[in-house]
């Protein structure tokens, strides 16, 4: 007889836990849709504006395939922009090899990101997006290099470089 009150046990929590991770999967990115940025265009607007991939990445929260982009290579002296508004977001002085894939970076340019909390993968995550048009960057990490031990890792299509 125990052994079925523990099985049933097992089984409530199993179901508990489940629709917790599905609460939280069904939360989005966490970051409020009602917010304002200083640019801010319609739906048609973004579609029109941007490439395929980059509405997918930039509006839709997307992730590039890793190791896709050409700006993985990209270490000439520059600013790195946001793809949907031009926004200066990274300089190539704070841009490193994290081998994961990605643009990675240890420190963004003051006023050029914005941060907030994602839970899509059901566990909470720093998300970056531009702090002029809202668009979705990437996330950051624990695991950098010093002195922030930061690790910006963004979509290399939600980025364009200006060389110096």
């Amino acid at each position: 007889m125990t052994k079925t009150v523990l099985d049933r046990r097992s089984l409530l929590g199993w179901i508990g836990a489940s629709a917790s991770f599905a609460a939280l999967a069904a939360c989005g990115s966490g970051r409020a849709e009602a917010k304002t940025f200083p640019l801010t265009l319609s739906d048609a607007e973004w579609r029109q504006k941007l490439t395929k991939t980059e509405y997918w990445v930039l509006r839709q929260e997307g992730t590039e395939r890793p190791f896709s982009s050409p700006l993985n290579k990209e270490y000439r002296e520059g600013t790195f922009v946001c793809a949907g508004c031009a926004t200066p977001v990274y300089s190539s002085k704070v841009k490193y090899d994290s081998h994961t894939g990605w643009p990675s970076f240890w420190q963004a340019l003051p006023g050029g990101v914005g941060t907030s909390t994602d839970y899509k993968l059901g566990y909470p995550r720093t998300e970056v997006h531009c702090a002029t048009c809202g668009g979705h960057l990437g996330h950051i990490f624990d695991d950098g290099p010093r002195p922030t031990g930061k690790r910006h890792c963004i979509n290399g299509v939600a980025l364009d470089f200006i060389p110096a």
